[in-house]
């Protein structure tokens, strides 16, 4: 399978090196085949970015890092951000990118979902879920986010309008005391699930 959703990405290596800025920040980002958003930052992690709160004494986990372009804008803002994805490829690539842009407070973990950091807590989750992994992954992502969070802490996700955004909300509410919409534009909701 081909998909960015596996563990060893079947399409031949291929890079682009993109520059953005973000929250008054400029970047740099290696982006890899075979790895989501190959050559550019989506519309949707855009939004999630620009719209996520942040703490500068919290500890931030990047769920699905990909290259890590959530992960790195946070590390700016905040005290201490793990990356994971289940993706060698991704977590290889986020790798090169925190030394690229000097990150000193993160690290990038490889595993599926919560396994690299079964027992930790973090004051927020990010996420841009890969949505075409289907539902049970996105549940996942939802119903066992409330455990490795401290109280009051986030989980902050990004969900297409039109691919899932009512299947998302209804899930965290489900699992969280609160939701909130932080925003939304081209097509895309970001939703924090309060706990």
């Amino acid at each position: 399978m081909g998909h960015y959703y596996s563990e060893e990405p079947s399409t031949p290596l291929k890079t682009k090196t993109i520059e953005v800025c973000l929250r008054g920040q400029c970047f740099k980002f290696i982006t890899a085949s075979g790895v989501f958003s190959f050559g550019k930052l989506d519309r949707g992690t855009e939004l999630l970015i620009e719209s996520m709160v942040l703490n500068d004494n919290w500890r931030v986990l990047d769920l699905g890092c990909g290259y890590g372009a959530i992960g790195i804008v946070a590390s700016r803002f905040v005290d201490y951000v793990v990356m994971t994805d289940v993706n060698r490829r991704a977590v290889a690539i986020a790798k090169k990118n925190l030394k690229i842009n000097g990150v000193r407070n993160a690290e990038v973990r490889w595993g599926n979902l919560y396994g690299p950091v079964t027992g930790e807590k973090f004051d927020t989750i990010i996420t841009n879920p890969p949505v075409h992994a289907g539902k049970d992954i996105l549940r996942e992502i939802v119903i066992n986010a409330p455990q490795h969070l401290n109280d009051g802490g986030l989980l902050q996700l990004v969900v297409r309008t039109k691919q899932g955004a009512n299947y998302i909300k209804a899930l965290l509410e489900e699992s969280f005391t609160e939701v909130r919409e932080l925003a939304k534009g081209s097509g895309y909701r970001v939703y924090a699930g309060i706990a």
